[in-house]
């Protein structure tokens, strides 16, 4: 079922078996809102996957230096990598260096699951 189908709660309405998972998205998407209710937001990185479509953002406020603005980028980047990494199972190295080798073998940030370079 894709998420168009589901409803705000992330449900959708079948009751089948993965209705913790779907509780636990709906609770990790609420929590996601919340954070982006705050006036106080420096920096934000959101990236979202849709029907294998993925699409992505990145603002932050100006600095007084541009050192400044460079490290809230890496601590988002940092902090991306280590989510990644505990829901692997895996070390943040491994990721970061896979993440990396990615990037590298892409000319611009892919728009679909599909476009991502074959290993």
């Amino acid at each position: 079922m894709s998420d168009d189908q589901r409803s705000d709660d992330g449900s959708d309405g079948d009751g089948g078996d993965d209705g913790d998972e779907r509780d636990e998205f709906a609770a990790e998407l609420e929590r996601a809102r919340g954070l982006l209710d705050d006036d106080g937001i420096e920096a934000v990185h959101v990236g979202v996957v849709r029907d294998g479509e993925v699409d992505t953002t990145f603002a932050q406020r100006t600095a007084d230096d541009p050192e400044s603005e460079g490290l809230r980028a890496l601590a988002l980047l940092a902090a991306h990598v280590q989510l990644v990494a505990d829901e692997a199972g895996v070390e943040a190295s491994t990721v970061a260096g896979d993440a990396a080798t990615l990037a590298g073998r892409v000319e611009r940030i892919p728009a679909s699951t599909e476009d991502l370079p074959e290993e």
